[in-house]
């Protein structure tokens, strides 16, 4: 039992965590709502019962046990070491504290040990690294990496309703008053922000650095490409994997199929693949297409997908939630 506060309750993220806390039976004793100002006095249902929005301010942790925080990296900056010195166990899902080398990084079926490291600070990682990082481990486990290539097919949703707004005003023909590219988004391919001076956007950098973190390599060699795609659902990633031991596709197959949060779907001559559209309400990684790279030695493609909103996102800080519940 546990005093549960939501941070950006309102935002798509946060709205997620309430349904997965819900799924999940996660018993709360109570559930504190908070977003800014322009949110306060909105009614929420959550689990039979209505809770008001509450403004976030500094007293808002009181009595608190955990909070999860989804809205944004400057409020997390602000508002998480204050909950942490109210004794609060703040799970937050922006990049603020991701690459703090005293704040873990942390995906339940990958380093679940890191979570009890924490300093009253826990970060979620992005979106797209979290079903990245959960097939590569075991197989890093088995075979060793010595090498990963990722390309991304990001769903809009990644930057949250903006994103979904942007790309549905421009399907049904109309102006988008709030963006996420300067470019058009629907029947298009658009890259992140460019931090200045980067060659990289903010998501491929995020994602190298947050592999290397999670999994404890440092110095994996990882190239990366993220391109938001007009879909809704989920995110899509070819990846290539080098790998130091000698295997073949069963042997790879048979490792990701009894691997923890893992569903293998590879069957392409029955076309039965994993999509962005199959994988949209659920909280495992789909894994297929698993074929060898004939064109280097030890070398092997997978096709990954998630619910970016839910395993990506919510789904993955409630398992934080509960990892270090049961250690109660």
């Amino acid at each position: 039992m546990a005093n549960i506060a939501i941070v950006g309750a309102t935002g798509l993220v946060g709205r997620t965590m309430l349904r997965v806390l819900q799924e999940r039976n996660i018993q709360v004793t109570s559930l504190r709502l908070l977003a800014s100002a322009r949110s306060a006095g909105e009614i929420i249902a959550w689990n039979g019962n209505e809770y008001t929005v509450e403004e976030l301010t500094e007293d808002s942790f009181d009595s608190i046990d955990y909070a999860l925080f989804s809205a944004g990296g400057s409020i997390s900056k602000q508002y998480a070491p204050i909950a942490a010195k109210n004794g609060c166990i703040v799970i937050d899902n922006s990049s603020a504290w991701r690459m703090d080398p005293d704040v873990p990084l942390v995906v339940p079926e990958v380093n679940p040990q890191s979570a009890h490291e924490h300093k009253g600070i826990i970060a979620n990682p992005n979106c797209s690294t979290i079903q990245l990082v959960v097939a590569l481990k075991p197989l890093h486990m088995h075979f060793g990496l010595t090498r990963v290539i990722v390309s991304t097919y990001q769903t809009p949703s990644g930057a949250g309703q903006k994103g979904i707004d942007h790309l549905l005003d421009e399907i049904n023909g109309i102006a988008p008053t709030k963006r996420i590219s300067s470019h058009k988004v629907a029947y298009n391919t658009v890259f992140h922000a460019f931090p200045v001076g980067e060659l990289f956007t903010e998501e491929e950098i995020k994602i190298k650095n947050e592999t290397r973190k999670i999994m404890g390599i440092p110095n994996l060699p990882i190239a990366v490409t993220c391109v938001r795609v007009p879909i809704l659902g989920g995110h899509g990633e070819s990846v290539i994997i080098h790998t130091e031991k000698s295997c073949d596709t069963n042997d790879i197959r048979n490792i990701l199929n009894i691997s923890s949060g893992i569903v293998v779907v590879d069957n392409p001559l029955m076309e039965e693949y994993p999509t962005a559209a199959d994988s949209e309400h659920r909280d495992e990684v789909f894994v297929g297409r698993i074929r060898r790279d004939d064109s280097s030695e030890n070398s092997f493609h997978l096709w990954i997908t998630a619910d970016n909103l839910r395993k990506g996102a919510a789904t993955n800080a409630v398992q934080i939630l509960q990892l270090l519940e049961e250690q109660q």
